[in-house]
């Protein structure tokens, strides 16, 4: 009998599954040179998982993460107060209460949730995969991938407007750039995507500098604001008689901010993005891999910094912008369009400080968009590889660049960069991976039979349905773009798995004793004999007909022993994993069993497996199948079924060139 060569070779005494291409052959292999083999030079080919390992991400304090996080969140204070006062007109200001309301009492308790749920930076994404599996829970994510794909670019493209609109409204340089808006955002993209191109990583603490500086000035500009509105007290009594002239019932006022909550549902963004950048988050030095308690308390506090400082903020900036800039100026082509807060701190700070504030606004605007870019290029691996459903070049970073870049510029071109034309589909992006959060957490809680919880979480979720609703049917635009993306990803994306589909798909295989005894039992002159079963009685008399059968069809010599092999369909949509086979004696037959996506792959692995162990070439024997091609070709990529004996030798087929040492397939 053979020896085993496995002893030594890993933890569990399982050898490591080397024939295994959990990736396909590196592209840059492929690229002889030139501009195709640049494109692809850093084209990784990692492994497969819903998060990349812990060593990869260096670790920071919770204030200087939540301050990488705050150049996307903390930027929106630029454009929001102008897009809330373009919405809501005089009711701005309530409905910016109503909005830190349900930032207070309904996103922030969400994803605190979802922190605790995905602390390796999975996201609510992830929490809703778990809940949905098989093929609607992919499909979801296909088209939740769809919506923060539309996130992630109106964030490059609102954002490079945004500050192409500070940089032109500059009273020292208005009369050289006035009017180029659109050629500026254009050229801001074009920048971001060649930085990207030459390689580009986040710097945490540009961002704190950022951030911090950011903040401080807002702070000034506000609270300046304010003192202007106590020291000439009038302009406050005069928004107050024209609400009273206006709504004269409160129920009236407070209904009519609740219905135009939805216009300003973009100062909602940053939450998502904190718990995506989770790896960062340093936490105790006693944390547990798996469930890191430091870390998720870490990033809790950067939630609720994040959320409080906005809130106050937007409040302040809220109040002093509709009370001190008349409403005119926040309408298209006005000098508070896009850029309320700027507006005031050149008002009522002077031209310098205005300038700086610009300056600072521009350059934070800019970095948002860096971020959003990051994580366009984070997303499609971080998901679609697990699927089988990543082409092998979404590996590498240029050629996606190009393509989001591309997308930018097509987006802003529809958009002529008007930032109020952009709000609707932003928010709407926003606003689907909130209402994605506070679903995963309501089916979450309802499973763990929390009812209070579950009812807590339900109202949460109630709210953002409505708004992403009302949002979708006054600014259908974002509905439209994330539709292209989603139609897009899908489409791609099974294409891939049809042409990944004969891969094995395996990181490893390991036997357990009975099934490792049953093996080397079976090894007779250099051969080893598997019957591929499909399980229904499971019992002596199956067996001993189905061996019967093979036998005759095959011509089994009598005296050498056969072992059965079973697959029973686990989630048909996953696509690598491990494969446990397990070995049981039914009746006087050896029978092995396992579970995996993919009768085909698992039968492939197995047997080159069993010939890399034993050194013996085994046998596998098969019944004919009967029905339309095109039927089992469908099952097999869906549902890992099929016509399994031609699969299962294309498999083997494309996993070892040489002939001499592929397995054997038999058909009778």
């Amino acid at each position: 009998m053979p020896s085993d060569p496995l002893n030594g070779k890993h933890e569990d005494g399982q050898a490591p599954f080397s024939p295994v291409k959990t990736a396909p052959a590196s592209l840059g292999q492929q690229a002889a040179h030139g501009v195709l083999h640049w494109l692809i030079s850093d084209h990784s080919v990692e492994g497969e998982g819903p998060y990349e390992p812990e060593a990869h991400h260096p670790t920071h304090p919770w204030w200087q993460v939540m301050c990488l996080t705050g150049v996307d969140y903390f930027s929106t204070l630029g454009y929001q107060p102008g897009i809330a006062a373009l919405a809501a007109g005089i009711l701005s200001p309530i409905a910016t209460l109503i909005l830190v309301l349900v930032t207070l009492f309904g996103a922030l308790p969400t994803y605190r949730i979802v922190a605790r749920e995905s602390p390796h930076g999975e996201g609510s994404i992830a929490m809703l995969e778990r809940l949905l599996p098989w093929w609607q829970g992919k499909m979801f994510v296909l088209c939740l991938i769809g919506f923060a794909a539309t996130d992630f670019v109106i964030t490059i493209t609102l954002s490079a407007s945004d500050a192409a609109s500070h940089l032109v409204q500059n009273s020292y340089v208005h009369g050289l750039l006035g009017g180029q808006s659109l050629a500026i955002t254009l050229l801001m993209i074009l920048i971001l995507g060649a930085v990207f191109l030459k390689g580009y990583s986040e710097a945490i603490a540009i961002a704190v500098a950022l951030v911090l500086s950011y903040l401080a000035l807002n702070v000034i500009t506000v609270v300046a604001g304010l003192i202007e509105v106590l020291r000439t007290p009038h302009v406050f009594f005069n928004w107050e008689a024209a609400l009273g002239a206006t709504y004269d019932n409160p129920l009236l006022l407070i209904g009519l901010s609740v219905l135009l909550f939805p216009r300003l549902a973009l100062g909602l963004s940053g939450f998502e993005t904190g718990v995506m950048v989770m790896p960062l988050v340093k936490g105790a030095p006693n944390d547990d891999p798996d469930k890191p308690v430091g870390r998720i308390t870490n990033t809790r506090k950067l939630l609720v910094t994040a959320a409080s400082l906005m809130s106050v903020m937007l409040i302040g900036s809220s109040l002093a912008t509709i009370l001190l800039i008349p409403l005119d100026a926040f309408q298209e082509g006005g000098e508070a369009n896009g850029r309320a807060l700027a507006y005031l701190a050149h008002a009522y700070l002077g031209n310098t400080f205005g300038s700086i504030y610009d300056i600072c606004s521009i350059l934070i605007l800019w970095f948002a968009g860096a971020s959003a870019m990051a994580g366009l290029l984070h997303i499609v691996p971080r998901y679609l590889p697990r699927y089988g459903m990543a082409p092998d070049w979404a590996r590498a970073t240029r050629p996606l660049v190009l393509i989001y870049t591309t997308i930018c510029v097509i987006v802003t071109l529809i958009f002529r960069a008007s930032v109020d034309a952009q709000a609707g589909a932003y928010a709407t992006g926003v606003l689907v991976l909130i209402t994605t959060a506070t679903i995963s957490v309501s089916l979450m809680t309802r499973r763990r039979g929390s009812r209070r919880a579950f009812i807590v979480s339900a109202a949460i979720t109630a709210v953002f349905v409505y708004t992403t609703i009302v949002n979708i049917v006054e600014r259908p635009e974002g509905l439209v773009i994330a539709t292209i993306f989603i139609v897009t990803i899908v489409t791609t994306s099974l294409i891939s798995r049809a042409f990944r589909s004969t891969e094995l798909r395996i990181t490893r295989v390991v036997l357990d004793d009975a099934a490792r005894q049953f093996v080397f039992d079976a090894v007779r002159d250099g051969v080893i004999r598997v019957i591929a079963n499909h399980p229904d009685e499971r019992d002596s008399r199956e067996y001993l007909i189905k061996e019967r059968e093979e036998r005759e069809a095959n011509h089994i010599p009598p005296g050498d022993p056969v072992i059965f092999f079973e697959v029973k369909i686990a989630d048909a949509s996953e696509f690598a994993t491990e494969l446990k086979v397990k070995g049981e004696e039914i009746g006087g037959f050896r029978v092995l069993t396992t579970e995996f996506p993919s009768i085909p792959n698992a039968i492939a692995a197995f047997l080159l497996h069993v010939r890399d162990i034993t050194g013996c070439r085994p046998h596998a024997y098969f019944g004919w199948t009967e029905g339309n091609p095109l039927s089992y070709l469908g099952r097999f990529i869906f549902f890992g079924e099929g016509d399994i004996a031609p699969v299962t030798r294309e498999i083997l087929r494309e996993a070892e060139k040489d002939r001499s040492k592929r397995p054997a397939i038999h058909v009778g």
